[in-house]
């Protein structure tokens, strides 16, 4: 199995490379997204259920060493590494005993990490108190140009895309609009090192971060699932790259994400999110699947409020969480009219700062929940659906 899970993932390498050799340092959009939006804590997955064995022979590639100057340059340009960190060499024995690796293997691995202080800089909340901005927000994602890749995309990728929804009921146009938000269909998929990334926000998370515990633990397991995966499988932990929080491929799986939920959806025995688009197809309508996506429910419902008679207070205690029946939604002053009188499950009032202006609100579903297991965030879930909904309209309208 971990074998033929690391095939796929190192192709994070030479994808990336080649990207990072054609246009500066980025971080994939979603992640960029993140300054003004609460960060991922989604990606905590279950298996992918693929029927390959795992290799129990395979000998763990030994982390490469860089000749001397080369790793003087790079130390001077993205940080220090972890060789001298007792915390992180404490954490790569504890990981091999825990998961049975090689202990030197693992030791070597975090020794070659490096603090990037890039990466604690893109981590930084916003300010307290900046009132967030819906329109602004979504400006970064809904444009022409994402717009006409996205047609690109679909039109490429149909029959992936109508066997995806087809099997896991997840609609094309909100996978389209999750690869578009995320990496503009595979045109920014980033070019930090994976165990750069995850090693500084395992060891040095910005402390100013409000759950700075939580997204420390968080990104630990993730760093210990990218050793137990290169180890497992004989590959150089060293290789892959992806966004600034240590996610890769066109989805931005994290690594934990590409054990549970990834799949070869193209049939070619491997998983590779990064140059297979269908297996990234398949890979995301997976995931939604795997977190309760239900086929056929809308995202969201308009919805009308009144300032004088709306319990504004009670119906966004719970934020996105869909808490609320139709009975209790309406009772509280929240108007909804048509379908949304007759939907069966749980609402949740999703509210979207609009900077100085008014907020807007919707009417969240169970299945706009489970875009935001993708991302925590309500402007992010907003994005990928809006997108997906244009990128419809605009194949609608091809001749």
């Amino acid at each position: 199995m971990y074998r033929f899970l690391l095939a796929g993932l190192a192709a994070c390498t030479l994808g990336a490379q080649a990207q990072a050799a054609a246009s500066p340092d980025t971080a994939p959009a979603a992640a960029a997204a993140a300054a003004t939006a609460p960060p991922r804590a989604d990606k905590e997955k279950a298996r992918s259920g693929k029927s390959a064995q795992t290799s129990k022979t395979a000998k763990p590639a030994k982390p490469a060493k860089a000749s001397k100057p080369a790793a003087e340059r790079r130390m001077a340009a993205t940080g220090i590494p972890y060789r001298d960190r007792e915390e992180a060499l404490r954490f790569a024995d504890e990981v091999a005993q825990r998961q049975g690796l090689d202990a030197a293997w693992t030791r070597q691995a975090i020794a070659q990490a490096r603090q990037l202080p890039a990466v604690q800089r893109l981590m930084q909340p916003p300010p307290a108190g900046a009132r967030k901005n819906w329109a602004l927000y979504r400006s970064r994602f809904i444009d022409p140009v994402r717009i006409a890749a996205g047609v690109r995309f679909w039109q490429q990728h149909r029959e992936a895309l109508e066997r995806a929804e087809k099997d896991y009921g997840v609609p094309a146009e909100t996978i389209v609009g999750i690869i578009g938000v995320e990496t503009i269909y595979g045109q920014h998929m980033g070019t930090f090192r994976v165990i750069d990334a995850l090693a500084t926000l395992s060891f040095d998370h910005p402390a100013s971060h409000p759950r700075a515990a939580e997204r420390t633990a968080y990104f630990r397991g993730e760093l210990e699932q990218l050793l137990t995966l290169a180890h497992r499988s004989g590959g150089n932990p060293l290789e892959p790259l992806g966004s600034y929080a240590g996610a890769m491929g066109l989805p931005q799986f994290m690594p934990t994400s590409w054990v549970r939920w990834a799949v070869d959806f193209d049939g070619d025995g491997r998983i590779d999110l990064r140059r297979s688009a269908v297996d990234a197809i398949g890979s995301v309508a997976s995931y939604f699947k795997g977190h309760g996506w239900q086929t056929g429910m809308p995202t969201h419902y308009p919805v009308r409020i009144d300032a004088a008679r709306t319990d504004l207070e009670v119906l966004l205690a719970p934020d996105i969480l869909p808490t609320f029946s139709v009975a209790s939604f309406t009772a509280k002053g929240a108007g909804l009219e048509g379908a949304a009188l007759q939907h069966p499950g749980p609402l949740a009032l999703v509210e979207l700062q609009n900077g100085d202006a008014p907020n807007s609100y919707v009417a969240g579903t169970e299945n706009f929940y489970v875009i935001t297991r993708y991302n925590q965030s309500s402007y992010y879930a907003m994005a990928v659906i809006e997108l997906g909904s244009e990128v419809k309209q605009a194949m609608a309208r091809q001749p």
